[in-house]
């Protein structure tokens, strides 16, 4: 393992994204609402990934942002599916903003 790759797996950031997008990890609210904003973050400073990305492929990650911001607002009972669901969406949300696994 490189240096690079080494300080890229300690950052912070990097491994809570991590740990929000594994299965095994129990999601909770502050979870979504923190990914939520660190997406929000990332398009407003117009990261430079997100030149990269079709039209059609943006429109997905605002779909997918859009499901989960209405999940958290119309949420009934936590559930194993729907943590899936939302990490489904979170996932896809920050799609070409996190670095593939």
């Amino acid at each position: 393992m490189t240096s690079e790759s080494n300080a890229r797996t300690t950052d912070p950031t990097e491994l809570r994204i991590r740990r929000i997008l594994d299965s095994e990890y129990p999601l909770c609210r502050d979870d979504v609402v923190w990914m939520l904003g660190f997406i929000k973050k990332k398009v407003a400073d117009e990261d430079p990934s997100l030149m990269d990305l079709s039209q059609p492929r943006l429109m997905q990650n605002f779909l997918s942002f859009a499901e989960a911001a209405m999940a958290l607002i119309q949420r009934r009972h936590a559930c194993d599916q729907e943590a899936e669901r939302l990490r489904e969406w979170l996932k896809q949300a920050a799609y070409g903003i996190i670095p593939k696994r």
